[in-house]
């Protein structure tokens, strides 16, 4: 099962969303049908973009208290200064993915970017 996190600065599109999701999955072997849900930092509730991007690809969007993406910053393999002063976490892509995805999850890689969004995949076992 793979979650991919999202993080953007106001007004993403969906199709930056849309896009930085493909632009995560080119760059690992994961296959995109195996995208599970879509998760983010509950902040972003009101970002029309994200929650079009999960409607399109048809997957539930997750959103993460702060204390959620907090717990899992220290697994992120990006560090934003920027993002770690306006959020306290080092990346809200990757530690929303890893975060939604349980103890378990692990990183595809470093998010990536596509305009104003950033998509970091996480990979975890389906619950039993």
């Amino acid at each position: 099962m793979i979650i991919g996190g999202i993080g953007c600065r106001r007004g993403a599109s969906a199709a930056d969303v849309t896009a930085a999701i493909e632009m995560a999955f080119a760059r690992t072997s994961a296959a995109k049908d195996r995208l599970r849900a879509i998760a983010t930092a509950v902040s972003k509730k009101d970002e029309i973009g994200i929650a079009t991007a999960a409607a399109i690809l048809g997957v539930p969007l997750v959103l993460l208290s702060q204390r959620d993406l907090q717990a899992a910053s220290e697994r992120t393999l990006t560090r934003s200064a920027r993002v770690m002063e306006l959020f306290r976490v080092s990346s809200i892509a990757e530690a929303a993915a890893l975060a939604a995805g349980g103890p378990t999850a692990r990183l595809l890689g470093a998010r990536v970017t596509v305009g104003s969004v950033t998509c970091a995949l996480t990979e975890t076992d389906p619950a039993p």
